[in-house]
Protein backbone atom coordinates (compact mmCIF):
# COMPACT_ATOMS: atom_id res chain seq x y z
CA UNK A 1 0.00 0.00 0.00
CA UNK A 2 2.73 2.45 0.98
CA UNK A 3 4.77 1.45 -2.04
CA UNK A 4 1.84 2.27 -4.34
CA UNK A 5 1.44 5.67 -2.68
CA UNK A 6 5.15 6.29 -3.10
CA UNK A 7 4.95 5.36 -6.78
CA UNK A 8 1.90 7.58 -7.29
CA UNK A 9 3.57 10.52 -5.60
CA UNK A 10 6.68 10.00 -7.73
CA UNK A 11 4.60 9.92 -10.92
CA UNK A 12 2.68 13.03 -9.83
CA UNK A 13 5.93 14.85 -9.10
CA UNK A 14 7.38 13.93 -12.48
CA UNK A 15 4.23 14.98 -14.30
CA UNK A 16 3.96 18.29 -12.49
CA UNK A 17 7.63 19.10 -13.07
CA UNK A 18 7.32 18.31 -16.79
CA UNK A 19 4.20 20.47 -17.08
CA UNK A 20 5.89 23.36 -15.24
CA UNK A 21 9.04 23.09 -17.33
CA UNK A 22 7.04 23.18 -20.55
CA UNK A 23 5.41 26.43 -19.39
CA UNK A 24 8.75 28.18 -18.78
CA UNK A 25 9.72 30.88 -21.31
CA UNK A 26 12.20 29.94 -24.01
CA UNK A 27 15.56 31.62 -23.46
CA UNK A 28 17.60 29.73 -26.07
CA UNK A 29 17.53 32.44 -28.74
CA UNK A 30 20.17 35.18 -28.73
CA UNK A 31 19.15 38.81 -28.40
CA UNK A 32 18.04 40.36 -31.72
CA UNK A 33 20.87 42.94 -31.73
CA UNK A 34 23.57 40.20 -31.83
CA UNK A 35 25.01 39.57 -35.28
CA UNK A 36 25.22 35.91 -36.33
CA UNK A 37 28.69 34.39 -36.58
CA UNK A 38 28.15 33.71 -40.29
CA UNK A 39 27.77 37.44 -40.91
CA UNK A 40 30.83 38.28 -38.83
CA UNK A 41 32.93 35.77 -40.78
CA UNK A 42 32.18 37.51 -44.08
CA UNK A 43 33.32 40.93 -42.87
CA UNK A 44 36.59 42.14 -44.35
CA UNK A 45 38.98 43.36 -41.69
CA UNK A 46 40.78 46.51 -42.86
CA UNK A 47 42.73 47.35 -39.71
CA UNK A 48 45.09 45.11 -37.78
CA UNK A 49 47.54 45.17 -34.91
CA UNK A 50 51.09 43.98 -35.01
CA UNK A 51 51.59 40.65 -33.22
CA UNK A 52 55.01 41.87 -32.14
CA UNK A 53 54.31 45.20 -30.42
CA UNK A 54 50.54 45.75 -30.82
CA UNK A 55 50.89 48.84 -32.99
CA UNK A 56 48.05 49.56 -35.46
CA UNK A 57 48.89 48.72 -39.08
CA UNK A 58 47.16 48.37 -42.44
CA UNK A 59 46.10 45.03 -43.86
CA UNK A 60 48.93 45.14 -46.43
CA UNK A 61 51.54 45.77 -43.74
CA UNK A 62 50.07 42.98 -41.64
CA UNK A 63 50.21 40.52 -44.57
CA UNK A 64 53.82 41.51 -45.25
CA UNK A 65 54.77 41.02 -41.60
CA UNK A 66 53.05 37.62 -41.52
CA UNK A 67 54.99 36.56 -44.62
CA UNK A 68 58.25 37.65 -43.00
CA UNK A 69 57.48 35.77 -39.79
CA UNK A 70 56.56 32.61 -41.71
CA UNK A 71 59.77 32.83 -43.77
CA UNK A 72 61.84 33.15 -40.60
CA UNK A 73 60.03 30.20 -39.04
CA UNK A 74 60.75 28.03 -42.09
CA UNK A 75 64.50 28.56 -41.83
CA UNK A 76 65.91 25.34 -40.45
CA UNK A 77 69.09 25.52 -38.42
CA UNK A 78 71.84 22.96 -38.78
CA UNK A 79 72.17 20.64 -35.81
CA UNK A 80 75.74 19.73 -34.89
CA UNK A 81 76.63 16.05 -35.45
CA UNK A 82 77.41 15.54 -31.76
CA UNK A 83 73.85 16.55 -30.78
CA UNK A 84 72.38 14.22 -33.40
CA UNK A 85 74.45 11.38 -31.94
CA UNK A 86 73.25 12.16 -28.40
CA UNK A 87 69.61 12.26 -29.49
CA UNK A 88 70.00 8.95 -31.33
CA UNK A 89 71.58 7.33 -28.26
CA UNK A 90 68.78 8.65 -26.04
CA UNK A 91 66.17 7.19 -28.39
CA UNK A 92 67.93 3.81 -28.36
CA UNK A 93 68.11 3.96 -24.57
CA UNK A 94 64.39 4.70 -24.35
CA UNK A 95 63.55 1.68 -26.53
CA UNK A 96 65.84 -0.56 -24.49
CA UNK A 97 64.30 0.61 -21.22
CA UNK A 98 60.80 -0.28 -22.46
CA UNK A 99 61.98 -3.77 -23.40
CA UNK A 100 64.29 -4.30 -20.42
CA UNK A 101 62.98 -2.09 -17.57
CA UNK A 102 65.48 -3.40 -14.98
CA UNK A 103 68.46 -1.77 -16.79
CA UNK A 104 69.64 1.55 -15.33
Amino acid sequence: MKQQQLQLSLVATLLSSSVLSSMAPVLALPPPQDQPEEVLRTEIILEARSPIDGEPMTAAEYAELQAQLEAEARQVGVVPPRFREIVTLLRIRKVLRTILPFLP
